[in-house]
């Protein structure tokens, strides 16, 4: 198997993603949160980018972009690869950027050395990925995947109270534009992304092929008790929604110690009502995000603690409202192209291992409904979603070159 490798080309994808951070709100590290003006310019800068390459770009109605290079066999199937464009509250540039800029890329280098595709290939930014700014996550692959219908981006609100819907029309987009977001046309998508993690790191390992993906489950808690003077209340008396919600997350760290790796359970946000300091608090809102790569394991420990959680508000007069904000299964990446790639590896000299992602990435949703694989290279430290996220260019350009030989494979070679 010949498969091409790539040296000026790293440096294109390096400018990329440096270009790509310039889009950002004020602030340490970048943010760049789904809908916003930052947002926007950083879509439409893709888009110009890709036309100047030679693709036939488009963009969808909740602001997925699309770069195509038609393939001259008349098969309807598209080769897609790519990841998101959003990022976390002053996140790094390498989360999400990282696999549009290589997708970008790699396509570009395939179309100026091998000319047009057997197959038609497509690199594509996804809106959005993160659940940064409204709470649900995968709002440009699951649309695309039918996670979504469209129906949520008139309820969903972000901390403003702005709907989606409002979001998307003020960046001129929405259901008006007639471009709808729903595909069947995919025969395989591929995404290149740092791992997130230091296992490669620690491992002296270039590259990460995974195997699967955990399934995660997110909930937004709701406790309700009375706000009352904190000096006038005996201990007693007292229906403090704060020290409900504090022992409901002592539960929630014990029990997830308890199960054991590979499980994991986060909260990571929480709000207190009235939040003065002489007023017990009459209200707490806080998030669950809770993971394990197996189905049954993950229903089981998120039934347990609802159970936990339901048994402490009873005790102590609180109300209760737990709603599921997200539910993905585990998703297994497909047997073939987990081999192809790592085919690829050996042949290219790279040191790599398969797998399991604790994080979530859009190749999940992809994975029940065609040929699915992702492709890892290491984060320093094992940090991200913060400013001192990073990836040598040397690892981030190992990236790039298997993610360019597989799409070689998949759009060039024939079946």
């Amino acid at each position: 198997m010949t498969t091409p490798t790539i040296k000026a080309p790293a440096l294109e994808m390096m400018e990329l993603l440096e270009e790509l951070a310039v889009f950002s709100a004020p602030g340490p590290g970048v943010s760049r949160l789904l809908y916003t003006p930052e947002w926007l310019r950083a879509q439409q800068f893709l888009q110009e980018r890709m036309a100047a390459l030679g693709m036939e770009v488009r963009c969808d109605d909740v602001g997925n972009v699309y770069g195509r290079f038609t393939g001259s066999e008349t098969a309807d199937k598209v080769i897609l690869t790519g990841s998101h464009i959003d990022t976390v509250l002053n996140g790094g540039k390498y989360d999400g950027a990282y696999g549009v800029a290589a997708a970008v890329t790699a396509l570009h280098y395939l179309q100026q050395t091998f000319g047009r595709p057997l197959r038609t290939v497509e690199a594509v930014a996804f809106c959005e990925e993160e659940g940064s700014r409204f709470p649900l996550t995968f709002w440009g692959s699951g649309n695309v995947t039918g996670m979504f219908n469209g129906s949520e981006a008139d309820s969903c609100t972000d901390s403003r109270g702005m709907t989606i819907s409002s979001a998307m029309e003020a960046c001129g987009l929405g259901s008006k534009s007639g471009k709808g977001p729903r595909r069947e046309d995919i025969g395989a998508y591929v995404e290149l992304h740092i791992e997130q993690g230091i296992v490669l790191e620690q491992s002296a390992l270039e590259i990460g092929i995974v195997d699967a993906i955990a399934g995660q489950r997110r909930f937004q808690v709701k406790v309700g008790g009375t706000a009352n003077h904190a000096g006038t209340t005996p201990m007693g008396l007292r229906r403090d929604a704060l020290a409900g919600a504090a022992e409901m997350l002592l539960v929630l760290e014990q029990s997830a110690v308890q199960a054991g790796d590979p499980l994991v359970a986060t909260c990571g946000k929480l709000e207190v009502s009235p939040g003065t300091p002489n007023v017990i608090p009459g209200e707490v809102q806080f998030t669950l995000d809770i993971r394990h790569s197996g189905a049954e394991q993950l229903e089981r420990f998120c039934n347990g603690i609802q159970a936990h959680f339901e048994r402490i508000a009873e005790n102590r007069g609180l109300t209760l409202e737990l709603t599921a904000t997200l539910a993905t299964t585990p998703a297994p990446m497909d047997v073939g192209l987990k081999g192809l790639l790592e085919q690829i590896s050996l042949q290219q000299g790279r040191s790599f291992r398969t797998m399991v992602s604790g994080a979530g990435h859009d190749a999940q949703l992809f994975a029940p409904l065609c040929p699915t694989a992702m492709i890892f290279v290491p984060s320093r430290a094992g940090i991200s979603h913060s400013p001192d996220e990073y990836s040598s260019p040397e690892e981030l350009a190992a990236g790039l070159n298997v993610l360019t030989a597989i799409l070689y494979e998949l759009a060039y070679k024939e079946s």
